[in-house]
């Protein structure tokens, strides 16, 4: 979470000077937005304030959240501030408070299984916007194929068997933080590429600046079960965690 803010912070930053170029292009609403806030600041700072000048102040703010609404980059800012503190706070944390207080309780959990289908045409849709957490529940494996705009992802595979074959997690995302979880005795292979972002990887931790870096662990080659994680990201870190 920490590194995601940070890239949230920095694409407000960004859509700001969007929003101030708008603003500085438009001059009749910069003429607006500026006699607003002289007016806001001529209020502020007078010792003795009249009925006329708490109206005064109250016009200015509304035309000055006028004059700021009317720029699309404001808009977007306040979607994607929505979007990021509505869906990553309690969707990341994947948290289940009923199953935390019977944790200490003996469980036996079985994989889901099916009769064999024909796999070829199944379809599925994964949303594009915020985070996500796959394999909080037991489920039968199947390769994962995805693509996420922005949003932090949790991969966990402590509940689910692999294959005894290659087994393959594809993810390719703009901004966000993802995590896999992996349980040990399965050989990996990462492959990543980034713009700006870290890998942590068997309990190193290496940086990327327009990079690509292919890593396996010690076991990959003795392996009975095999992970082939490839991912692709704008912006955001990437950790593989044996659990």
């Amino acid at each position: 979470m920490r590194s995601s803010w940070k890239f949230f912070l920095v694409f407000e930053l960004l859509l700001l000077v969007w929003a101030m170029y708008q603003l500085t292009s438009n001059i009749p609403i910069l003429v607006f937005l500026v006699i607003a806030i002289l007016n806001l600041v001529y209020v502020f700072f007078k010792k003795r304030r009249t009925s006329f000048n708490q109206f005064q102040m109250i016009a200015a703010l509304i035309v000055g959240v006028l004059c700021l609404l009317s720029s699309p980059a404001i808009w977007v800012m306040i979607i994607v501030g929505i979007l990021y503190f509505g869906l990553v706070g309690v969707e990341f944390s994947g948290i289940n408070i009923l199953n935390s207080m019977t944790s200490k309780k003996k469980q036996i959990k079985m994989i889901k299984t099916t009769s064999k289908i024909n796999k070829s045409g199944k379809r599925f849709k994964r949303s594009w916007i915020g985070s996500q957490r796959l394999g909080n529940d037991t489920y039968e494996w199947d390769d994962i194929n995805m693509i996420v705009g922005i949003g932090d992802t949790i991969i966990d595979l402590g509940n689910t068997l692999l294959p005894k074959e290659d087994n393959v997690v594809i993810i390719r995302k703009g901004f966000g933080r993802t995590r896999i979880l992996v349980p040990t005795g399965i050989g990996i292979l990462l492959e990543h590429s980034s713009l700006r972002g870290s890998v942590q990887f068997d309990d190193e931790l290496y940086q990327l600046s327009n990079e690509s870096i292919k890593l396996y662990s010690q076991d990959y080659d003795e392996a009975a079960r095999r992970l082939k994680i490839i991912t692709s990201t704008l912006f955001g870190d990437i950790e593989v965690i044996r659990v």
